[in-house]
């Protein structure tokens, strides 16, 4: 599917490299050569002027990826200088097979000792997958030497010491300025704590014959530019505003509408038929000022918002909404009506303070959000993303996109998502708001909720990143609603 790249955890990347072995022949050195070959090809294209190469090799099928790399490298004519602990001797056969043909070819091996020699690139080749727990002493002091130098760093496979199921750094973590992966995309890459880490990411297949891959299952789908089109379809030349669906948009209680202007606004430029926004008198005037195509009423009681629901497709609760006894009055209407939702902010601080039954709704916390419908903290959030998303999504029986760095879209029975997009100058009040208005816009004109969930993440973080153009710091929600616009139609 266009756009849309699978992801895999540790288990089935080990499960694909015993299966690729067996039908190359049986023997895993040659999965190990076409590794080394690749990783030395790629150094060569991002850093093609580096004479002095470090690989820092570890004692597992990882370390034998970088000796095979060094091998190469030496080869070349470029000084190269493997270094490992003194623990760290090859551990398994094809490791020690390929250390072997690495210095036979005189190669040189050193162990560490407090600081890696100058080099021009350093290559992680210490564990790959094969850490998931916090680095002990030895090993910890030489990922903080290798942070310390000022080379870029190369990470083979996995940057050491990040888990690349969970997208967590249990303890020190190298830092790579670039990532290649080998046979698969890894599900913690791409999310959370790991982004810190892996730099630029890459993928080397290493001509795997697609057999080795049948029945193999993936963790999860990555979601790029690409995959909107596949929901984002043109319209008929003979429609109607009522086929692009009604937003009730609740919420902007006294202090706080600007919340949820952003989120009819980013309603309407997302391509809702109809937005109305139901909030405080207050912010009646403004509204309208701001934006005079959303239906603004006044709204005091669950009388006066009883006819605005019953109109409406698709209801958006949350941004602005307090929490006080009007916001909860207002919230238990919504979610009693059997229509349609789309809850953020104090909507999801409701549900965790009284947990009501939600059968068809998207729920969008971020990390704080997620801990306080779990009960948990938000580093326990952090820790596993896609433990968090899952759990929030069975306990509510609902869709949940867990805002952040690598956003996660879960749900019950559903494969879950990366949004492969996004960027850190909109971590800033208000983009959730529109996020918000962006997802109930797609959910009004007819997307199922998961789809809705996945295209409006996608669509938001991509306009998020278009906005950011001109520099991430100072980026406001409401620079996305041009680009929201243009990429909404595809």
């Amino acid at each position: 599917m266009s756009g849309t790249w699978p992801l895999y955890s540790t288990h089935a990347a080990r499960a694909l490299d015993a299966r690729a072995t067996q039908v190359l022949g049986g023997d895993p050195y040659v999965l190990m050569q076409r590794a080394g070959l690749a990783a030395w090809q790629h150094l060569l294209l991002h850093w093609p002027e580096a004479q002095r190469i470090a690989v820092v090799c570890g004692p597992g099928s990882n370390g034998g990826d970088g000796y095979a790399l060094a091998r190469h490298a030496h080869r070349a004519g470029r000084r190269v200088d493997v270094v490992h602990l003194p623990a760290h001797v090859p551990g398994n056969p094809v490791a020690q097979r390929a250390c072997t043909d690495y210095v036979a070819g005189g190669g040189q091996v050193t162990l560490f000792n407090d600081a890696l020699p100058k080099a021009d690139v350093v290559v992680d080749a210490l564990f790959g997958i094969g850490l998931s727990r916090a680095p002990e002493r030895e090993v910890r002091a030489l990922i903080e030497a290798i942070n310390a130098q000022a080379a870029p760093v190369f990470a083979l496979d996995v940057p050491s010491g990040v888990d690349a199921d969970k997208g967590c750094a249990p303890g020190a973590a190298v830092l790579a300025t670039r990532t290649l992966q080998f046979i698969v995309r890894h599900a913690g890459l791409y999310t959370g704590d790991a982004l810190e880490y892996t730099g630029e990411l890459a993928l080397e297949e290493l001509d795997v014959p697609a057999a080795a891959f049948d029945s193999v299952q993936m963790e999860a789908a990555l979601l790029g530019h690409d995959a909107l089109a596949r929901w984002l379809l043109p319209r008929r030349r003979n429609t109607h505003k009522g086929e692009s669906g009604h937003v009730l948009c609740i919420g902007g209680d006294e202090g706080s509408g600007g919340a949820i202007a952003l989120c009819a606004e980013a309603a309407l430029r997302t391509g809702a038929g109809l937005v109305s926004v139901a909030t405080r008198p207050v912010n009646v005037a403004p509204l309208l000022a701001r934006r005079p195509e959303a239906m603004v009423r006044a709204v005091e009681s669950t009388d006066d918002l009883a006819p605005l629901i019953a109109r409406a497709r698709v209801i958006a609760v949350g941004p602005g909404l307090g929490q006080g006894e009007w916001s909860s009055a207002l919230f238990l209407h919504a979610v009693r009506s059997a229509k349609p939702l789309v809850l953020d902010a104090d909507a999801l601080n409701l549900i965790a303070s009284s947990p009501f039954p939600l059968d068809d709704a998207i729920l969008t916390p971020h990390p704080g959000e997620a801990a306080r419908l779990l009960e948990c903290t938000s580093a326990d959030v952090q820790r596993d993303r896609f433990a968090a998303a899952h759990a929030i999504a069975q306990r509510h029986g609902c869709v949940v996109v867990l805002k952040g760095a690598g956003t996660v879209v879960a749900a019950p029975g559903e494969t879950p998502r990366v949004i492969d997009a996004g960027n850190p100058g909109m971590a800033v009040g208000g983009m959730g708001d529109v996020l918000t208005g962006v997802i109930a816009a797609l959910r009004a004109q007819g997307l199922y909720a998961f789809d809705a969930a996945s295209a409006g993440a996608l669509l938001h973080a991509l306009a998020g990143d278009a906005a950011a153009w001109d520099g991430q710091r100072g980026l406001l929600p409401s620079d996305l609603f041009a680009h929201l616009r243009r990429l909404s139609n595809p």
